[in-house]
């Protein structure tokens, strides 16, 4: 069956800026897939002094972009663009969120989405009562429910939040941009992340003791917002911010990369970093923290390695050869580029609007019984 082309608005934390979060790259690749399966894209940014600083893509060449200063600004200028769209997409992290949504929600005439590229610490934060971007008793509004994670979190977002439509849609890699390069390794090992406390136990145990214990090893560490006095070994280079246009290289020039999950994501499980796909891309060999479902994405020990500990990733440094550890990169790279690239995304995304869209409309609910519907929800909250 074809279908006709959508107009989508897409209001996410950032697009325009990778500085010190993840959510532009999975962005940029998403929209411009759905461009190329020609859709139209506006995308919705608040204008923040911490992205205007570091913008690395002000304008994409294949959506409209336009900056707002405040809830206000966006009612004002774009009610008309989010009411005649097919499809709205609310991301998190979107500064006054629960506003945006509700707004959203209220006016627009088409699908509705919800994109959580932070599910784990969403639900996580929802269980707190903490509502700093999204609501419980807001999530029903939406009809689709999009999740970084998979897994058993889709029907608990669905029982206990009253979804309609929980789908995963997992973040992706853009094979255009990412792909082996011949060139000798520099680093024996490298981490590229974000700083973070909960992350700070497993990089220490599974990176930087092995460093100390590898005299002459390299390694390196690329990532903000790391305390400035902390000790690192002095063979671990550290690079503050590494934009995207030089992840590629990065890979390429080690011999294992490593990924270490956020506590709130190891406690959900069926929660892939994007790093996670970057690397395999580049069939740069992935030493992994375990969480449920990672062997839902890769094969352990044939396309990924696992440590638990300092003494597991020393023998993986010390021991393994060159033969095998080339070899899981590849099996890696062949896994990603059948299932996990942008235009997978874009085409799970374009099939859950239009199943939404296909699906009879419920018929309308008087006052008295949308009222005591949402109070019964607002129960389980």
């Amino acid at each position: 069956m074809s279908h006709s082309p959508l107009r989508f608005v897409v209001c996410g934390l950032s697009i325009t800026s990778s500085w010190g979060n993840g959510h532009a790259t999975t962005y940029r690749g998403l929209v411009r897939e759905l461009k190329a399966r020609g859709h139209d894209v506006l995308f919705l940014e608040r204008d923040t002094e911490w992205y205007a600083n570091n913008r690395d893509l002000p304008n994409p060449s294949y959506c409209r972009v336009e900056l707002y200063q405040s809830v206000e600004d966006l009612k004002e200028r774009f009610t008309r663009d989010v009411r005649q769209a097919d499809v709205v997409i609310i991301g998190s992290y979107v500064p006054d969120g629960v506003a945006v949504g509700s707004w959203a929600t209220k006016i627009a005439r088409g699908t509705t989405a919800f994109y959580d590229i932070d599910t784990p610490v969403t639900l996580a934060k929802l269980q707190r009562g903490d509502e700093e971007y999204l609501a419980g008793s807001l999530i029903s509004r939406f009809d689709l429910y999009l999740s970084f994670t998979g897994g058993p979190a889709l029907r608990h977002i669905e029982k206990q939040y009253g979804s309609p439509c929980a789908r995963v849609l997992y973040c992706s890699v853009d094979p255009e941009l990412y792909f082996p390069e011949s060139t000798p390794p520099r680093w024996d090992m490298g981490y590229l992340g974000t700083y973070g406390e909960d992350r700070q136990p497993a990089l220490e145990a599974l990176m930087l003791e092995p460093a100390r214990r590898i005299h002459d090893g390299r390694f390196l560490v690329a990532g903000p917002l790391y305390p400035p006095d902390m000790a690192w070994p002095s063979n671990v280079q550290r690079i503050d911010h590494l934009p995207p246009a030089d992840h590629r290289a990065f890979y390429n020039s080690q011999r294992f990369t490593l990924n270490v999950t956020r506590a709130d994501m190891v406690r959900v499980g069926y929660s892939p970093s994007v790093r996670l796909f970057e690397a395999a891309a580049c069939a740069t060999p992935i030493v992994s923290d375990y969480w449920g479902g990672l062997e839902t994405i890769f094969t352990i020990d044939k396309e990924i390695l696992v440590s638990h500990s300092t003494d597991e990733s020393l023998v993986i440094l010390r021991q393994m050869r060159d033969d095998e550890r080339m070899r899981i990169g590849e099996r890696a790279r062949k896994r990603i580029l059948a299932r996990h690239t942008s235009a997978h995304r874009a085409a799970e995304l374009e099939g859950y609007v239009y199943q939404v869209l296909e699906k009879p409309k419920p018929r309308a609910l008087g006052s008295l019984e949308t009222a005591y519907s949402r109070a019964r929800l607002g129960s389980a909250y």
